[in-house]
């Protein structure tokens, strides 16, 4: 169920979208023409959700609310594109020369965005992320990193998300293109991976409205919904070092004969 009211008495203009979807609904609300606030609230069943978003619906009404006979031009689409996304990331990186800092900057910019884009932007970041989770991708940053779990390598992949645009497509598509990026994070003496960057957006949640991560995922999963990440089917045995050598020589060569110590 989805309904969007709007209010105007001459000297307000207001709208206001309840979604009702099982047992959760997501309000949105503000002055026409912006993306407004949103909360969530989760019932113990899809019938209690119903009946109490009905009878959110039926008090507005009463108050002077009326149907909208359409949604354009009333509440503002979020603003977080993908070009946004990259110059964000490019922005935060030329701020501080490090990764913490970094990142504290991130939060920083995000927490002052409407809930909306700050979802937005991490919606995007998971796309990216679900993109390179390739058997290639992984096999390449096992032999950087001497081993590579399941997290480890999520962290890889969100280090080179950081990386900008150029970097992430070209590292996808050839991970050894990446030796240059790899050779600088050694002369930091640090690892090539970014692990507070997959809380930066749950972290700025927190930071902006006083809530806790559980309403920021409950929020995320009705505004942008969790995409599955992609089955993968292992392409290579990390026994085989004739294998992993042939695969990515250059790589193999610099941390696969004597593997750095990160």
């Amino acid at each position: 169920m989805e309904k969007l009211l709007i209010f105007n008495d001459g000297a307000s203009d207001k709208f206001w979208k309840i979604k009702a979807e099982e047992n959760s609904y997501t309000i949105t609300y503000g002055k026409i023409g912006t993306g407004g606030a949103v909360k969530t609230k989760t019932f113990e069943s899809a019938e209690i959700c119903q009946k109490e978003a009905e009878k959110l619906i039926k008090s507005k009404l009463k108050k002077g609310y009326i149907p909208a006979e359409g949604s354009e031009g009333i509440i503002k689409e979020s603003a977080m594109i993908d070009k946004a996304f990259w110059d964000l990331l490019k922005g935060v990186k030329s701020k501080a020369e490090d990764s913490e800092e970094q990142i504290e900057c991130l939060i920083d910019y995000l927490s002052k965005l409407s809930v909306k884009d700050l979802i937005k932007f991490d919606s995007i970041l998971n796309q990216y992320m679900n993109k390179s989770y390739t058997s290639d991708l992984w096999a390449a940053a096992y032999t950087i990193l001497g081993g590579c779990s399941d997290d480890c390598f999520d962290y890889f992949r969100a280090w080179l998300i950081f990386q900008g645009k150029d970097v992430y497509d070209n590292g996808n598509k050839d991970p050894e293109s990446l030796i240059p990026f790899l050779i600088k994070m050694e002369e930091l003496d640090d690892l090539p991976q970014l692990e507070d960057l997959l809380s930066a957006a749950c972290m700025a949640f927190e930071e902006k409205t006083g809530q806790d991560d559980e309403a920021y995922y409950d929020l995320y999963e009705q505004l942008a919904g969790f995409e599955e990440q992609p089955e993968l089917e292992f392409d290579w045995d990390e026994d085989d070092e004739e294998g992993m050598k042939k695969r990515f020589p250059k790589l193999w060569e610099r941390y696969g004969e004597v593997p750095v110590e990160w």
